[in-house]
């Protein structure tokens, strides 16, 4: 089977409104992800449920996941069939296709957050 390639998704600069507490608390838990590993993002999404899961960039020889593939795969392995919302801390410039693409799977227009390392919010991916 031939490997997917997903094509990132330009982040929309952001119109300065504050997020909910809810939101807020994606952020932190990405950004907790992020820094307990050192990893190169953290990402966090909530499901129907209002449950939470969180994770970090995985990279290794025979393993490459994104932060927010990886938080996903955790919602769908718990039973989530909707993703609500979810976060990604980074400092790239641009939402990663691949996280992108399975958020999409589970919600068509869930809005994604990115935030950088300090936790400004640089934009909200809502489609």
């Amino acid at each position: 089977m031939p490997d997917p390639t997903f094509t990132g998704a330009a982040v929309p600069a952001t119109d300065g409104g504050a997020l909910s507490a809810e939101d807020n608390k994606l952020v932190t838990l990405a950004r907790s992800a992020r820094a307990r590993v050192a990893a190169v993002e953290g990402a966090a999404v909530r499901d129907q449920d209002g449950r939470t899961y969180n994770g970090a960039t995985v990279s290794l020889p025979s393993l490459s996941v994104t932060a927010l593939q990886l938080a996903v795969a955790l919602a769908v392995s718990s039973g989530a069939t909707t993703i609500e919302a979810a976060a990604v801390v980074t400092e790239a410039s641009e939402l990663d296709g691949a996280g992108h693409a399975a958020v999409r799977d589970l919600a068509t227009h869930a809005p994604i957050h990115v935030a950088a390392p300090d936790a400004t919010l640089l934009g909200t991916v809502s489609v």
